[in-house]
């Protein structure tokens, strides 16, 4: 293939626990209010996505503890210390603050006495609190985390928003991706990343999007660099989306073997994700804007249950197995009856 994917960027070994609350706060908008040690937070890292619910250490098992992920106090915890005396509570507590622990976030509007929050004070371990209820929270910040650990890889090409069908439009430089993605977006749909596309693997999806340099800009060829946003309005940008369908600009080859009935599905694997690929050869004349909306309905059609490319196969065999059955019969007329056509 002309087009390949640049080798997966490493994923960032830490992130601060600043960066967090920061975000947290943000871009997902969730309440968050400190208790203690916030000015540790830019010393404090997490390394990985998975987070914690410190029960059994708290309970004086630490043997399995993993301290090194974000901790998070609930209900039970919360409880659990509730029905301690303060001597008892304090030693529970101490079980934690042993630990270089990156942050201890308390859930559903839970509140920790003050001697137990002067103990993290002096650990330096931040503590953070939010009305929001705990598996909700749990939600929200790993799918957070999810996203800063997963892995990224840079394409080139054009990814736009066609009826809702993330399209990957690829080929070699000069092709026409930048013009296609413009004539797309002049029909009303949305331009995600021109020239640079980053893509992030989430779960077993892909996201695509652009960077924060190129974001809603877009190269032409002879023009030079247009403004999208400001040019055709705020509805013909996006700033994320998944990748659905690769579209691959080839030129016309007679010796190019030619996917003609659709009943093959070709795909491309980007960090292990497969992809359907369209390869797509152009002549002078070739309309690849209404051919890229067609591709995207056709996707369409297929994820709620309908292959035109199979329900046709199946009508030639079913005709064939009807012949079949009637063999001895005169040859029938291609069409049968014509209704007049009266206005």
């Amino acid at each position: 293939m002309p087009f390949s994917t640049q080798p997966p960027i490493p994923i960032k070994e830490k992130i601060s626990v600043k960066f967090i609350v920061e975000k947290l706060r943000s871009r997902v908008n969730i309440n968050i209010v400190s208790c203690a040690a916030e000015d540790c937070c830019a010393d404090r890292y997490v390394r990985e996505a998975d987070l914690h619910r410190p029960g059994l250490a708290l309970a004086g098992y630490v043997n399995l503890f993993t301290y090194q992920r974000i901790q998070i106090i609930g209900n039970t915890e919360s409880q659990y210390l509730e029905n301690m005396s303060k001597d008892e509570q304090i030693e529970a507590f101490n079980n934690l603050m042993q630990f270089q622990i990156p942050v201890i976030f308390l859930t559903d509007g839970n509140l920790l006495p003050d001697y137990l929050i002067e103990l993290a004070e002096k650990a330096g371990i931040p503590i953070f609190r939010t009305p929001y209820e705990t598996t909700r929270f749990m939600f929200l910040l790993r799918d957070f985390l999810d996203d800063q650990f997963a892995l990224q890889t840079v394409v080139h090409g054009a990814m736009v928003d066609v009826y809702g069908i993330g399209i990957l439009i690829v080929g070699r430089s000069g092709i026409g991706k930048s013009e296609v993605a413009l004539d797309l977006v002049e029909r009303g749909h949305r331009l995600v990343a021109d020239d640079v596309v980053m893509l992030t693997k989430k779960s077993s999806i892909l996201m695509g999007a652009a960077t924060e340099i190129s974001q809603h800009f877009m190269e032409i060829r002879g023009l030079g660099i247009v403004d999208v946003m400001k040019m055709f309005g705020i509805r013909s940008v996006r700033y994320q989306k998944r990748l659905e369908v690769v579209m691959e600009l080839t030129l016309w080859d007679d010796n190019l073997d030619v996917n003609r009935t659709g009943l093959e599905h070709d795909s491309v694997s980007i960090l292990d994700v497969e992809v359907p690929l369209i390869q797509l050869p152009i002549t002078p004349g070739k309309n690849i804007t209404v051919i890229a909306e067609v591709i995207a309905m056709n996707h369409l059609l297929k994820h709620y249950g309908y292959d035109a490319a199979q329900a046709f196969q199946d009508r030639i065999q079913n005709k064939i197995a009807e012949k079949s059955g009637n063999a001895g019969e005169t040859m029938k007329r291609a069409i049968e009856y014509f209704e007049g056509d009266i206005e």
